[in-house]
């Protein structure tokens, strides 16, 4: 299906605006499409001119945690609003009163700015078209459900919960899609006046019509479900006073001046009825486009029952929050280049609508240390950043080694710079640096005689060749130099190899057998430390 931002821009004969080439235009049938209700001019970048504020949101409801699916929605609403200059808001819809999970709401946010998204407008924030919790805006609701009773859009239904299940029960039994019958619909005034009087419990529920107008999706194309002919009247305000999303996302939408709503694909069969909604209310609807949902790398649901898919997740396990951005963008569609490790800056550049796709974004998260490690290092080269990376690293070591450090010169700011830039594109995760694999950096290493009778007689001789290379080198050690040093170090241990050379040299430093060279080690340890681990192998007698 052709997206809705296409390539070629015509005027529309009827109406006198520039319009775009795409599915059948309603105003003149010549296959032209109006660039939404938004637009007022056309120019040959992929930036459409856009008539009034840019306003996007992301409504979440803080019945879970924010997860990768509702990231990339409020990753592409931040996007558009900032390519275009306007505000982004979030929004909480927290309805559900039964199912809120304690301490989501502010997760929510938290997790946002900590990706590099914050909302310009929010309930921590703040805004001019508060409160940005739902359930703090109830009476908008409910004024707005009479409203639609009073002219004849909408109507009491005092159907019990049972028959409602009984309903369900036939339906499924027919084997038919449960819908309800709308038999409230057919009461008559004094009837309905009779049951609010005696305060029999109830709902308020939407009247469907036949006939719905077809809606223009900014990716999708031109759409219509004729929703009156498959569901039956939807709930609008439970009997707990609360609306429905149904209601309540039109009612915020409107007040909240939204001029765009950027959702998922799953919600495009509901908007045939948000718009009888609007048209009912005498509200001009917003330009609705709903994004391709965001899938496993085999096509199956990307569920939330996946623990490892919560920002929170990734939060812990140490991935940057440019990575997720990174990644969750490349795999779908959007923007000029596909390449990996674009920053939120660059992806706003890049982003450009037209290029929004109806295709479903396949994640390989078996990709995201490849993304962490491109950012990782990206982080290292910046020299603010690199300060802020040295500062979490050094709370990780002190956290994983408080016992252990011998010498507190492994905590300070230039020793974790030196192994940061040794390390760069060789790791994927600060928390890398802090595993048994480079416990070496932070705590001297044991190692027994027996481990080193088995590499070498000569350890005695390699250790003092080492001090004295060390000695003549002074503080300053480039790797290369000390690469080519160590080559003829080995040379002059005519009795050991190369090999078992180099294998003694790592015991002693790292107390490893594998790791970084033994020239990286040298250099990330510093000339005092190298030579406070080498004097261990020479004779009592040396030492003292």
């Amino acid at each position: 299906m052709m997206s809705w931002w296409p390539r070629a821009c015509q005027r529309c004969s009827l109406t006198g605006v520039v319009t775009r080439r795409g599915p059948r235009c309603p105003s003149n049938g010549r296959g032209e499409l109006q660039f939404g209700a938004a637009v007022r001019g056309c120019s040959s970048s992929s930036s459409p001119s856009l008539q009034g504020e840019v306003r996007v949101r992301f409504a979440p409801s803080p019945t879970g945690f924010l997860h990768l699916g509702g990231l990339r929605t409020a990753l592409y609403n931040y996007i558009f609003a900032k390519k275009y200059g306007g505000a982004f808001v979030l929004r909480l819809e927290d309805t559900d009163q039964s199912r809120l999970v304690p301490g989501a709401a502010a997760s929510i946010e938290d997790m946002l700015e900590w990706a590099g998204v914050p909302p310009d407008e929010s309930p921590r924030r703040g805004g001019p078209v508060g409160p940005y919790l739902q359930s703090q805006r109830l009476d908008l609701y409910s004024q707005t459900a009479q409203q639609l009773v009073e002219s004849g859009h909408a109507y009491y239904c005092f159907c019990s919960p049972q028959r409602l299940e009984l309903l369900k029960k036939e339906a499924l039994r027919a084997g038919q899609t449960p819908r309800y019958d709308n038999r409230c619909r057919h009461l008559r005034a004094d009837q309905v006046q009779e049951k609010l009087a005696k305060g029999a419990p109830h709902v308020i529920r939407f009247r469907l019509e036949a006939g719905i107008e077809p809606f223009q999706d900014m990716i999708f194309g031109w759409n219509r479900h004729e929703v009156a002919q498959v569901e039956g009247d939807p709930v609008v305000i439970k009997a707990d006073g609360f609306p429905t999303y149904h209601l309540a996302n039109i009612v915020d939408d409107h007040y909240m001046k939204i001029s765009h709503v950027l959702r998922g694909s799953e919600w495009l069969i509901s908007t045939s009825k948000h718009l009888l909604m609007y048209q009912a209310l005498g509200w001009k609807p917003p330009t609705f486009g709903h994004l391709p949902l965001l899938m496993n790398k085999d096509g199956s649901k990307l569920s939330k029952r996946q623990g490892d898919i919560f920002i929170q997740s990734f939060q812990r396990a140490g991935i940057l929050p440019e990575a997720l951005l990174d990644i969750t963008t490349n795999c779908g569609s959007g923007f000029n280049t596909n390449r990996m490790g674009r920053r939120i800056d660059e992806l706003i550049s890049e982003f450009n609508p037209s290029k929004i796709t109806t295709h479903s974004a396949l994640l390989d998260l078996e990709k995201l240390p490849e993304f962490n490690r491109i950012h990782l290092e990206q982080r290292i080269g910046d020299e603010e950043q690199c300060l802020l990376l040295i500062k979490d690293l050094q709370v990780q070591i002190q956290q994983a080694y408080t016992a252990e450090i011998q010498d507190e010169e492994v905590l300070h700011e230039d020793y974790i710079r030196r192994v940061l830039h040794l390390r760069k594109g060789h790791i994927s995760s600060l928390k890398e640096l802090v595993s048994p694999g480079y416990s070496y950096l932070w705590v001297r290493p044991s190692f027994s005689s027996q481990q080193v009778a088995a590499l070498t007689s000569e350890a005695p001789r390699i250790a003092s060749l080492v001090l004295r290379l060390i000695e003549e080198r002074g503080e300053e050690l480039a790797l290369d130099q000390l690469s080519k040093d160590l080559k003829t170090l080995a040379k002059q241990t005519k009795a050991t190899k190369y090999r078992e050379v180099m294998k003694l040299l790592r015991l002693a430093l790292s107390g490893l057998q594998q790791g970084p060279s033994v020239a990286e080690m040298m250099v990330s340890l510093g000339p005092a430390e190298i030579s406070h681990r080498f004097r261990k192998l020479l004779p009592l007698s040396e030492t003292s």
